[in-house]
């Protein structure tokens, strides 16, 4: 089972009735990934409009984190086609054949998504502006001083301004995250993709991190976020994608979902986490 469209998808680029419709930000097409003997996606089909969020839920073992994987070309494809903004992720097409990129033009590509995972993965000898300052140091090669006043607004933005010299052990897991969030913005993404991003933390941290992503998506960033965090996904969420199995099994807007679940695997699950 698919879903052949996003809960926005019929947006236009001006707002007006019969413009020309969007280029979907995300569109997965019949997508695959196998390892080994194991098929992990089945066949995802999905859109992802501009400036929507769209949560990925299910139970662990169903292909979500792979899928976000793939999104970023963290995991290659078996099968099908992944485009972000209207280029294939990973390959070029020639004719009717696709060429993989090579490595420094798939972390190119990268650079434009950004990614947050369930362990924060900061660097531990550095501080918080210096693993926010890293990436654009390093990748986009920017001057120190524009690095600088970017992580510092950026650590303010998500309500850390007071925590620039402090290392990753000097902070809680909130702390961290919201750290991490600030490095993965540094780049200036299109699209932001979180994955689980409060599974590690403690119940009390949890709310400090989903703020900072509320406050993203009233911005307008475009976000796939898998996450078991249903009260989210309910207020936040633009579309709601069930998976298991490897397959997106419903999907719909977030509200219609959780309350009016239409298959019975969806009601399973649902039962057990709401």
């Amino acid at each position: 089972m698919s879903a052949p469209a996003s809960a926005l998808g019929s947006a236009t680029q001006d707002g007006s009735a019969g413009a020309a419709t969007t280029v979907p930000m995300v569109k997965a097409e019949n997508v695959h990934k196998n390892f080994g003997s194991l098929d992990v996606l089945k066949g995802i089909d999905l859109e992802v409009a501009p400036r929507e969020v769209c949560c990925l839920v299910g139970p662990s073992g169903s292909g979500k984190s792979t899928f976000l994987r793939c999104i970023n070309h963290l995991e290659k494809v078996d099968g099908g086609r992944l485009m972000v903004d209207g280029e294939l992720v990973g390959y070029r097409q020639k004719g009717d054949r696709l060429y993989e990129l090579k490595d420094r033009e798939v972390a190119a590509k990268r650079e434009e998504i950004g990614m947050v995972f369930q362990r924060f993965n900061l660097f531990p000898h550095m501080t918080a502006l210096e693993n926010v300052m890293e990436a654009p140091l390093r990748v986009k090669r920017e001057s120190k001083r524009s690095a600088r006043e970017r992580g510092v607004a950026l650590l303010e933005r998500v309500g850390l301004a007071d925590k620039r010299g402090a290392y990753p052990n000097q902070l809680s897991g909130g702390q961290q995250q919201r750290v991490a969030i600030a490095r993965a913005l540094a780049m200036k993404p299109k699209l932001m993709l979180f994955d689980e991003p409060t599974s590690a933390l403690d119940p009390e941290l949890v709310g400090e991190v989903l703020d900072v992503m509320r406050q993203l998506a009233d911005e307008g960033m475009t976000m796939i976020v898998v996450t078991h965090e249903m009260g989210f996904a309910r207020e936040v969420g633009d579309a709601l994608v069930f998976m298991d199995g490897g397959v997106v099994v419903e999907f719909g807007h977030p509200r219609d979902v959780l309350t009016n679940p239409q298959h019975k695997r969806t009601q399973a699950f649902l039962s057990k986490v709401l």
